[in-house]
């Protein structure tokens, strides 16, 4: 019997031994690679690059002594919490509403507008912000149309730009979440709290965001560990400047590895941004949680 029993629970877990397997292989080797490059002095030329030597925590150790790394935390957490937390989470939340309330054809327009920015290639979306925030570019001709003045906002405010870039173009993915989790409020208790006198911000506030709470953790968990990972947009708009006014961790760990040819000391940058990473995403899992009845 027990023998029986072992067997079904191995077929029970086989259909899902090929996704453990493609992980294991696809997620969990290149981390442990990271993590074992980190160790070494590996580099991207010469003598270090074919035979690398193990120099333990000597990585480590510089990132402590860089002062450029502790300018990159601070920046990669600014660029999380202003473009994914609050960006488009918010941002995401408010048009969902609005487009709910909206006749069809403003909500298929807005619609159709905010997910085109999403669906463009990284490479081009950060051109087109590029575009729209240099010197001679979209905002600035703006501006002059109304009489007000320019400035240079690649240079002057890199990381608000940056920021407002990353917003404009993963606003939808928060904003498509929103609205399906908006379509499973039950219409009943809206109408119920109307009924009790209940205006539309005590709505939102008291029965909307509450019944969607589990969909606000998720989208969370999944635009910030998204935007942890973003370099294509900030390298193009501003390549980590000026004076790393704008070099997140990705940012900083693609220059030391592939731009000054320290690979040993980029992946170790690499691995802090890992652990970030796992930070965020065992925080928004137990808050997931929390949130099971």
């Amino acid at each position: 019997m027990a023998a029986n029993h072992r067997g079904r629970q191995v077929l029970r877990y086989l259909p899902v031994l090929p996704a453990v397997v493609l992980l294991a292989v696809f997620l969990a080797g290149p981390v442990l690679w990271a993590l074992h490059a980190s160790l070494t002095n590996a580099g991207l030329t010469g003598r270090h690059a074919r035979d690398p030597e193990w120099v333990g925590l000597e990585n480590y150790q510089r990132l402590l002594q860089d002062p450029v790394f502790p300018l990159s935390v601070v920046l990669t957490v600014l660029f999380v919490a202003g473009s994914a937390v609050v960006g488009q989470n918010v941002l995401g939340l408010a048009l969902a509403v609005l487009m709910r309330r909206a006749r069809p054809a403003i909500s298929a327009t807005v619609g159709t507008t905010v997910v085109a920015a999403w669906v463009l290639p990284e490479i081009v979306a950060a051109f087109a912000a590029y575009a729209f925030f240099s010197r001679d570019g979209t905002f600035n001709q703006l501006l002059g149309a109304f009489g007000l003045a320019e400035a240079d906002w690649l240079y002057a405010v890199p990381m608000v730009a940056v920021i407002l870039a990353n917003t404009w173009r993963g606003t939808a993915f928060s904003m498509l979440v929103y609205r399906a989790a908006l379509n499973g409020v039950p219409a009943e208790l809206t109408e119920a709290a109307q009924m009790d006198g209940a205006g539309g911000w005590q709505r939102l506030a008291f029965i909307t965001l509450p019944v969607i709470r589990g969909s606000i953790a998720t989208n969370l968990m999944l635009v910030t560990l998204q935007t942890l990972a973003v370099f294509t947009l900030i390298w193009v708009m501003t390549a980590g400047g000026p004076a790393n006014g704008s070099t997140t961790l990705p940012v900083l760990a693609y220059q030391e590895a592939f731009k000054f040819g320290d690979i040993g000391y980029g992946t170790a940058v690499a691995v802090v941004l890992i652990l970030i990473g796992a930070v965020f995403g065992l925080a928004y899992l137990r808050l997931l949680r929390e949130q099971k009845p």
